[in-house]
């Protein structure tokens, strides 16, 4: 297999920057959707979730795929179905705000994830694992194999790390 081309950007923004990925996804922009809001369907690529989705409801997201398999609190603070989902996610992370975006694409699903006000010095650490993330969502639409980890971190660290803005 070849090694994970990285697509991030860091953006800069009116309140600091963005990290924003995207994916081309197979199927309609409702299936993309159901991808990514049903907790069978996320238990495929991120981890399995309880709660009641709706704006302004915290949820647990289990993290399938990370040591432990740890829980989170996600606060959905947008849905506009099957368009547009905004988060804050809590943990011993810290705080994150983070977006997907759905657009019909043709016979596909173009998605953009945004980790909004993104730490410019956590970009190295946090950009890969999207990566993987968006990665493990995009096979568990085709069916294909799992990515591996060790393919993005720490592989993928000088990628974003250089996307970082030197000041001076």
């Amino acid at each position: 297999m070849n090694a994970p081309t990285p697509t991030g950007r860091l953006i800069p923004t009116g309140d600091g920057h963005d990290l924003e990925l995207t994916r081309v996804l197979p199927g309609t922009v409702d299936d993309a959707w159901a991808s990514i809001t049903e907790p069978e369907r996320t238990a495929r690529w991120i981890g399995h979730w309880e709660g009641t989705g709706a704006i302004g409801e915290t949820i647990k997201l289990r993290l399938g795929f990370e040591d432990e398999t740890p829980w989170t609190d996600v606060k959905i603070t947008e849905c506009d179905a099957p368009r547009r989902l905004r988060v804050l996610t809590f943990d011993q992370a810290g705080t994150w705000d983070l977006s997907l975006e759905l657009a019909a694409a043709g016979d596909t699903a173009e998605l953009r994830f945004v980790m909004h006000r993104i730490d410019p010095a956590m970009v190295g650490e946090v950009g890969p694992g999207w990566e993987y993330y968006l990665d493990q969502l995009l096979a568990s639409m085709t069916g294909g194999v799992n990515p591996d980890f060790n393919d993005y971190f720490p592989a993928q660290r000088a990628y974003f790390e250089g996307l970082v803005p030197v000041s001076g």
